[in-house]
């Protein structure tokens, strides 16, 4: 049986590659509305974008803030009139985003092999309607037990609350082998700490942590999450199929 036999997983930058889709989303939305794209450009939004979900981790706005404002923060930064469209152009990314599911290369075997030995969810804080396109378009709602986003679940990360419904929804007691598995300090470490879950920071780029936020873990591939979850036994049957877990929560 594997030390954890339950993970909940973060998706953007942990299974999806969000920086990539938000470029490829974000290059669309100023072309159709004719407006500089370069470098600079779309580090600026960037920019602007982590600020709000931060604050938005931290309690300091709503999502429907969030979405309301930041085009209009970016067309500012970049001394461009809002004239009325930023909300516009808002829900226009948001349409193009929807159509960008990149999977971080390894994404789909990890999540066959990991699912063999534990109950797997996702749990979001992106948009409901642009997660689940991604989600589906992506391939990974095949090997999940739960799919939890933020909206329709009345919390967002770091509350416990959302921690709190997702396990009672998989009817899951034992939070000692839960793992909560991200690349978000703020959201998914700190919300996993806040539920009394053991967490695992997926860190991809070899970022620094910067913050107070400290993980049980931290990862710079699948690989290293699968020594972190199975048993030995487990370790050595990877590529074995038809094991299924059978899971003693």
């Amino acid at each position: 049986m594997a030390i954890y036999t339950c993970l909940l997983l973060d998706i953007d930058n942990t299974l999806l590659d969000f920086d990539a889709a938000e470029r490829q989303a974000l290059t669309e939305t100023l072309e159709h509305y004719e407006l500089p794209c370069d470098a600079a450009v779309l580090d600026t939004y960037h920019q602007i974008n982590r600020q709000l979900w931060d604050s938005l981790a931290k309690g300091q706005l709503s999502k429907n803030k969030l979405f309301s404002i930041r085009f209009a923060r970016f067309l500012q930064a970049l001394g461009l009139p809002d004239n009325g469209k930023s909300r516009e152009m808002n829900d226009y990314y948001e349409d193009q985003l929807s159509t960008h599911a990149d999977l971080i290369p390894g994404a789909l075997n990890f999540l066959e092999e990991i699912s063999e030995v534990a109950t797997l969810a996702t749990v979001s804080n992106g948009a409901t309607k642009v997660q689940q396109a991604r989600i589906a378009a992506s391939g990974i709602d095949q090997f999940m037990d739960g799919i939890y986003i933020s909206e329709k679940m009345g919390a967002a990360k770091p509350s416990a609350k959302l921690y709190d419904m997702v396990l009672k929804d998989l009817g899951i007691d034992n939070r000692s082998r839960v793992l909560m598995v991200g690349d978000d300090l703020l959201a998914d470490i700190k919300g996993g700490k806040n539920a009394g879950l053991d967490t695992c920071w997926v860190n991809f780029t070899g970022a620094e942590n910067k913050t107070e936020i400290q993980p049980k873990y931290t990862i710079h591939s699948y690989e290293e999450l699968y020594r972190i979850v199975m048993e030995p036994e487990e370790l050595e049957n990877i590529g074995v199929r038809n094991r299924r877990h059978q899971n003693d929560l």
